[in-house]
Order: structure tokens, then sequence, then C-alpha cells
């Protein structure tokens, strides 16, 4: 008989394996000892009790969040909500079509994490793989829109036409407020321009232009936005239009269809100032809505005027080529309120999925694809045309929109019982689209649902001519770099896309310990189901049931987010933490304004707020005035009791980051929220530093009444490259009449809200699963071990570090948040050295640079997050600290003030190969740790960014430039 152990672990513990959360959270508890040692705490309930104010932390918080799921119970319950999902075959078209994501594209682009976990390419040296893959992304969109310069995505279309109507407004001349829409525009496009344009005292005219010029509103207007093809599918010349626009002193914004322009003429070359639209169609699933890369693309002398990114060629310091972002474009959202967008996130990896659609294809190829969908609904139209039904349009790209007098619903009930969604236009219309997966069985079956006897398919591509009009066929090249042209095998883009994602570091390689970043774990259970066909196969417009599991999952997380930030509603349409701001902001002016206040309209913002939050108050059409910070990093009290006092009658709003940018806890936050309060304004607390508050404290609890919360920091859905992102906001009872809603979808929103904010009801939806896993398998108690742990490890930096680069911030007894700014001001007045030589020098070493000068110029922001080890936590201090000795060489005189390891950073291969004439040997440059280290090597030597400015290069030059 065996003997039976009595310390043996009992099978129940033993039965579901290891939590998840000690997976998610990095260091092991004898690491953590060290850690709370170094800190000099004995807990990580005693550092939460020591450096979290008492004023606002929740000692007995007990969240209402189900017990936590292991991976595999976690995946189980996502199978079955994606089993009550029922994609149909998608004809209803509005900018949303089937696709057909080459696999080698998903499997090494949407699936890998050397492209989903990489932040933005502030750091160019080592990002060159993303930046080449976005400045393809930019030479596609500019080629196939006629246009010289586009920018390296947009969150989506709608919104990319809402910017192209705020930048002809700064581009013109025009004094008049008026800006003119198309009314065969895409509704949801139109129902964002309206959202956008009301708070800046634009005032929208919707005009039916299918009569030519003669049809424009008389009077002075400083824009038109034409679609192209129209949301009916009606392709009409828009020359003559533009034309007229122009002669009346206005500028134009087309939004395109990308695919549909690889046959029809270019925007540009038919006059269009600014053009916009979506990427969605190359190979980005429909996901019930996004994320999908929108674009924009500008005329000549127009590109200074870009929101959002723009990749362009320079040089390296050895006179290499090498990408970068150009003109500042990252900085623009931290103009404050003289910014021109409040655009900080891109949709980088879609934009990159996109690119990499066009690569694999080639200008032939994407020409094939969109011949073949054209013909389909050439096809498809003369059929019902033969039938006896109406065809509206005679020419049209890939969409019919049909006269069925009284019987819409009918016929698309008839398409439905057939697996296919049509368009209901309105009783008597329906509208039909075709795309890259359309076959003649779909074919076959929509002719049914009209009551069409289907004929001979084959005979009928025969006898059908095209739709399209003669005079617009394009004749101009596109596309005529040699990468799209080389790339035709899949061993052949393989390969290349594997070159490029070894050019840069991702958390793969290294942690990115970027300041109000939040680069933490993105776990691979939690993104396996965003490539799941039952969710990305959705519709956005398809009816509701359709998406039954999706709409479950957002139902789960809207009510989990509640529960972590004590608000009583949440939208997650923002598809964007600025989106988020501006969408917070709009609840907070249209609650005024339902009180009789429409003249509060000022928005106190700190010095120490994130930069986007004065260029979202702009847009909300909010005056900013500037809160003063003391020398401790907090809000000045006296200052902001003199604004409150001084604006008690037009104070509309405080935003307020919490924690605050410097990194700590101001104990002060709930006298600031009931100063304001008590003048009758709103508080707005900007979510991004979430991570520091889940589990001990709640702003909806300690007095905010809106905060925007990033999914992409705190809740796991990865950065990309610098996008997807999801914003949503949460607010309190109050304000929840007028959160976003949506004209296609009734169940995304309050009848009373604001309007639409992103072109999607539910944002991006498809990638909300990734945040549903990350809350249903961390539970209650796995969220505040991540927000004490990632306090810990930002705690622990700061006392390793705190001697060599003094820690600028502190709070109550000497702690600091989630991050730190280590000061290197002084250092640098008296070495010579920059942040930037610092954050070039540590390439050298393989680790990403933290966020350099913001928000204190000269300074590093340092957040390690949760998910870091012991043994990376050193490597970036024993790197650091390795650095300052590098420097004080310099300060010593063994190296000279130009010549030395960390002004001549980073270090290539090839630059060690050639002739060696510095004061510090190769080993210094390559190898500062030694040689027993695994080595990334920098692509590229420094980039002489001054010079990519003055001479701007932003798109990929001909194949005729290779071969001259």
């Amino acid at each position: 008989m065996t003997d039976v152990t009595h310390d043996r672990i009992p099978l129940a513990a033993l039965e579901h394996g290891t939590p998840f959360a000690d997976r998610h959270v990095g260091p092991m508890p004898a690491e953590l000892a060290r850690m709370l040692d170094v800190i000099g705490v004995g807990s990580l309930e005693e550092l939460g009790q020591k450096s979290v104010p008492d004023t606002i932390r929740e000692g007995d918080l007990q969240l209402a969040l189900p017990e936590p799921a292991t991976e595999s119970e976690a995946l189980a319950e996502l199978r079955e909500l994606a089993r009550r999902c029922r994609p149909h075959t998608e004809m209803i078209g509005l900018g949303y079509y089937g696709t057909v994501t080459p696999p080698v594209i998903l499997r090494n682009v949407l699936e890998s994490p050397a492209w989903y976990t990489a932040y933005t390419p502030y750091q160019p040296e080592i990002s060159q793989g993303r930046l080449e893959a976005l400045l393809n992304f930019q030479t596609m969109v500019a080629d196939l829109a006629g246009v010289p310069v586009a920018n390296a995505s947009m969150l989506d279309e709608s919104t990319a036409a809402a910017e192209g109507m705020t930048l002809l407004r700064r581009a013109g001349r025009s004094k008049s407020p008026r800006f003119v829409v198309d009314a065969d525009t895409l509704p949801q496009t139109i129902a964002v321009i309206e959202t956008r344009a009301e708070p800046l005292g634009i005032e929208v005219v919707v005009a039916d232009l299918s009569a030519g010029a003669q049809a424009l509103p008389e009077g002075e207007f400083f824009g038109a936005l034409l679609s192209y093809p129209g949301a009916s599918g009606a392709v009409r010349d828009q020359e003559q239009i533009i034309a007229e626009v122009h002669r009346r002193g206005a500028k134009v914004v087309v939004a395109a269809d990308l695919l549909a322009l690889t046959l029809l003429r270019s925007p540009g070359e038919i006059g269009a100032d600014v053009v916009v639209g979506s990427t969605q169609r190359f190979g980005v699933p429909m996901g019930f809505g996004g994320p999908h890369a929108g674009f924009m693309a500008v005329a000549k002398g127009l590109e200074r005027q870009l929101p959002g990114r723009l990749v362009g060629v320079s040089v390296d310091a050895d006179g290499n080529q090498a990408y970068r972002l150009a003109l500042q474009t990252r900085e623009q959202h931290i103009r404050r309120e003289k910014a021109t967008s409040n655009i900080c996130t891109a949709q980088v990896l879609l934009a990159v999925v996109a690119s990499m659609y066009a690569v694999y294809h080639g200008p032939a190829g994407l020409r094939s694809i969109a011949t073949r969908a054209h013909r389909m609904a050439a096809v498809l139209a003369e059929q019902l045309r033969r039938g006896g039904v109406e065809v509206l349009h005679r020419e049209f790209f890939d969409t019919v929109v049909v006269r069925v007098p009284g019987k819409a619903d009918d016929v698309v009930a008839a398409a439905r019982r057939g697996g296919i969604n049509l368009r209901r236009v309105d009783a008597d219309h329906v509208g039909i689209s075709c795309d890259e997966t359309t076959t003649r069985a779909h074919l076959a079956a929509v002719w049914q649902a009209f009551g069409v006897t289907g004929g001979d398919t084959d005979e009928l591509d025969i006898e059908t001519p095209d739709a399209l009009p003669a005079a617009l066929e394009r004749t101009s090249e596109y596309l005529t770099h040699p990468v799209f042209h080389t790339h035709r095998s899949e061993t052949s883009l393989l390969r290349y896309l594997r070159q490029l994602s070894d050019k840069d570091i991702a958390l793969d390689r290294s942690m990115i310990p970027l300041g109000s970043c939040t680069m933490k774990l993105n776990a691979t259970a939690e993104m396996e189901p965003i490539t799941w066909p039952e969710f990305g196969s959705l519709h956005p417009f398809a009816p509701a049931q359709d998406a039954e599991g999706l709409l479950s999952i957002v139902k789960d997380l809207e009510t989990w987010l509640a529960e972590v930030t004590g608000y009583d509603a949440v939208s997650l349409q923002p598809n964007a933490g600025s989106q988020g701001e501006f969408a917070g902001l709009l609840a907070i002016r249209a609650y005024h304004r339902s009180r009789g206040a429409a003249d509060r309209d000022l928005c106190l913002i700190p010095a120490s707020a994130h930069g986007t939050n004065a260029a979202s108050a702009v847009m909300a059409g909010m005056r900013v005035i500037v809160v003063r910070c003391d020398d401790a990093g907090n809000i000045e009290l006296e200052h902001l009791r003199e604004l409150v006092a001084e604006h008690a009658d037009d104070l509309a709003a405080i935003m307020v980051t919490y924690p605050s940018t410097h990194g700590v806890y101001e104990d002060t936050v709930r006298e600031v929220c009931g100063l304001v309060h008590d003048a009758g304004g709103q508080v707005y607390v900007d979510g991004a530093n979430l991570n520091a508050l889940i589990g001990l404290a709640r702003m909806g609890k300690f007095g905010s009444d809106v905060s925007h919360l990033n999914l992409h920091k705190t809740f796991c859905i990865p950065h990309g490259g610098g996008g997807p992102g999801v914003g949503p906001i949460g607010v309190r009872e109050h304000l929840a009449p007028f959160l976003p809603n949506h004209p296609m979808q009734p169940a995304a929103g309050p009848v009373t809200g604001v309007g639409p904010i992103s072109a999607a009801p539910w944002g991006s939806a498809s990638i909300l699963p990734i945040s549903w896993a990350y809350v249903r398998m961390m539970g209650a108690d796995g969220l505040r071990r991540a927000t004490l742990t990632a306090v810990a490890t930002a705690n622990y930096v700061a006392r390793r570090l705190n001697n060599y680069f003094p820690v600028l911030y502190t709070g109550k007894g000497g702690f600091v948040a989630h991050e730190c700014i280590l000061d290197l001001r002084q250092i640098s007045k008296t070495s010579g050295i920059t942040v930037d030589d610092v954050a070039k020098r540590l390439a050298d070493y393989g680790i990403h640079a933290p966020t350099m000068s913001f928000p204190v110029a000269g300074t590093l922001m340092v957040e390690p997050t949760e998910s870091e080890n012991l043994a990376e936590l050193d490597r970036f201090c024993e790197t650091m600290i390795a650095i300052r000795a590098e420097i004080d060489k310099v300060v010593a005189g063994q190296w000279p003030a130009d010549d030395n390891p960390l002004v001549g950073a980073p270090h290539t291969a090839a630059s060690l190969a050639k002739d060696w004439d510095h004061a510090y040997s190769r080993e210094e440059a390559a190898y500062p740790l030694g040689t027993d280290v695994v080595k990334v090597w920098p692509p590229v030597r420094r980039i002489d960014g001054a010079r990519g400015d003055r001479n701007l290069v932003c798109s990929c030059p001909p194949l005729d430039a290779y071969q001259a």
C-alpha cells in the first residue's frame, strides 16, 4: 500500500493549472520580494497604502467581476460566443466589403508579435521595418489617388472625411462657414461630419449633386465633399463640379474607393485637393466595423496641413537612405490648443496588412480583383434588367441600387433566407454590392430573391458590357515602384516580411519602457480570437441578431469597465484615445446645453496634462486655459482657485490626467474635483494611466464625471506599431444620455446622443475580444495585482536609478505611481550628452528608449509595466547605469565630447567593418556589456531629421527612377 503524504497539493488546486495572472505578471514571488526590499516596503499592499492617497483609495474594494478563467476556459467561452454569431454573405456595401486576407499576411503580420507588439516609430533607427511598410502604404494610396502625398493612415473613412473638412477650412481663403456634402455620400460619413462640424460652427449643407455643377448651392462655401463612386454605386464624372468649386474659391475633398481607382481616373487627375477613404478591402476583414486603416492624401501645397503621421525619407550618419516620421507630425497633438487635429493614433497594423496586400498582388493583381468585382455587378444588374427589375444607374463600379416599389422588405427578407444580406435603402429601393469574394452562386441567389430566374452566367458575361464610363477609364500608371513587382510568390513575400520585422525592436525582443504608453504583454490567448471568421466576417450594418455573440462581448465589456472605473455607463464606439476624449467632451458640452448653459465653453487643462487634451477641447468647441503646476509637478491649487472664481459662469470642464503625467498620485485630486463641481463645471479624468488605479481607486467614485479608457494600454490590445487603439468612455449617470449613437444601428447609443464619432457603431469591434479575454482571465484580484505590480516595477526602477539619473517628481513618501521621470537636464548641461544621445545609445544595448522629453524637455519617462520580470528590469537598469558611466567618461575627458559612443550611436554592423578612427573601440561601440549578450543590430545609423524635412520625400520613387 502506498503511503499518502500530507503535504501533497489537493487535486482541486491542480485541476486548472497555473492561473493566467501568474503568466501575465512578470516578477515571480522571490523576485517581487527583492524588488519590494529595494523599494523599502514589506508587501504590495503596503506599497499601495503608502503611494495611493487615502482620499481616493478604496481599501476594501471588491470589484464585482467573474471569477478568473484559465486560458482554455476563456477560449472555450469565446468559441461559444463566436458560434452565436451568424455571418451571412455580406452584400450591403456602404464602405465595408468581403475580402481575402492572403494567409502569408494573416500569419506573418496580423498574427505575428514582431508586428503587433511594436510601438509607434518614435525611435526610427530601430523601426525601419514598419516605416518601410508604411512608406509602401503611402505610395500605394498616393499613386491610386493621383496626388503626391499620403499620410501613414487614419482611423477610418468617416473620420478621415471629417479631418479633410477641417483641413480645407484651415487651408482655404474663404471666410464662409458652409461645407457642401454630396447627398450620395456614405450615410455614416455624413453623420460623423455633422457631429464634427457642429461644435466648430461649420454649417453642413447636404446637396444632391447628381445633376452636376449647376446643383451646387448658391452663395459662398469653403469646401465640398464628393464621393467617387457614390453610396448608391453611381460613378459620375466629377471634374466639372470640382472645377466650379475651385472657380468659386473653395476646395474639394473626394471620398474614393481605392480598389475602384485601379479602373477609374484618379481623383487627382480630375482636380481633387484632398482624397480620403478606407483600405479595408485590401485584405482587412470587415470585423463588424473595424479596425481598418483609413487614408488621406493631398495635392501639392497641402502636405504640411496633413493630420496624423507622415513617413519620410532621409539619410543616416553614413549617408544611407533611412526612414523616419516627417514634419514633426507625431508632435501635432502636443501643440495643445494650436494643434490642427487631435489624432495621435493611426491604424498602422492594418495599414501594413493593406500595403502588403498591394505588394503581394501588384498593380495587375489589384486591377484583376477590381475587374472581377465590377463584372459581377455588371452581370448581376443585366439579369435583373432582363427580369423586369429597374436598375437606377447605368454606370457603376461594384454596387447597384434597384427600384422595387413597396417590396424592399420582402426582397431583403428573401435574400436573408438564402444566406445573403442586402442593403435596404428604403421601402422602395434595395442596394447590392459585389466584392472580391462574390461568386456566381451568390448572383443566382440574389436573382432568386428578386423573383428573377437566373440565366447562364457565362453567357451573360459575354453579352454584358462594362458599366464604367469610357471617359473615366484609367490610363495612368500606378504602383510602379519595384516593391510592387517583386514579391509575387509566397516565399518571396514571407522573406520580405521577415526582413522588415528583423529591423525593428518590438516587445518580442525587448521591454519597451515608454512612459504613458503601458507597453504590457499582449497574451497569445487574448490575440487568438481576432482572426476567427465568425467575428471577422460580420458587416457592421447587418441585422444585430447576426452578431449576437460579439454584442454579448460588447455588453460584458461595458459592464466590467463600468465596474472597474465606478462609472454608470460606457460607450465602446471611440476607436482611439483621442476620439474618446472628443466624445467625452461632447457629452459635457451637450449636458450643459441641455440645462440652458450653452455659454459654459471654457476647459481648464493643467500644464501636466496629455497633449491631446487641449486639441480635443478645441475640436469640441471649447476655449482652453492652462492651469499651472507647482515645483512638485502637482496642480497649483491657488491658481486653480483663481481661475475657477474668475470663470464661474463660463466654466465647462477641467481635464485631469490621473495619476498625473508627471508620474505621481496627486493627493489633491478630490479637492480639484470639488472646486470645479462647486463652480458648475464637469470633471474629465484622462484614463491613459488607468493601469495605476484598477482595484485601488475608481475615477467615477472620487469625483470624475467622464473618462476615456485606453484599451490598447491598460486592457492589452496591442499597439501594432501605432494602432489599432480603442478609447471607450465611461460616464456618470447624468452624462449617459449624451454618449455617441449611430444612424445605422439604433442599439449603439442613446437616441439623445451626440451623434457618431466613428464610422462604425461599436468602433473597432473585432478586437474587443482581446480586452474581454484579459479581464475574464485576470479577474478582480488579478487586475489589482497587476496594478500594484506595475507600481512596484516603476518604484524599483526609480530607486535603482535615482543616484544616476535623478527622479524628477515623486508623491507623498517619495513614491511614484506606475511610471517615473528621469531628469537628464543637469547631466546634459555638464556633459553635452542629450536625451537623444541616450535614446540612440540604448539601441546599441538592444533596448527601446523610454519616452523622450515629454512631459518635460530633457527627461526620460519610464513605464516598466507589470509584465516585465526582474531580469528584464535589471537589464534596463544596468544598461542605464552603464550609460551613465559612459557619460562620466565624457565629463572626465576620457572621450571627446564630439567623439564618444553616445553621440556616435547607434552603431550598425556595417559601420564597424569600415576604417575605425574613433576615440572608442569597436567593442565599446557594439558590445558595451560584453560579447556574451544577444546582439540586436540597428539597421541604420542616426538619421538626419532636419534634412528629411527640408527635402520632403514621402513615397517610393517609381521604377524608372531605378532604371535611370
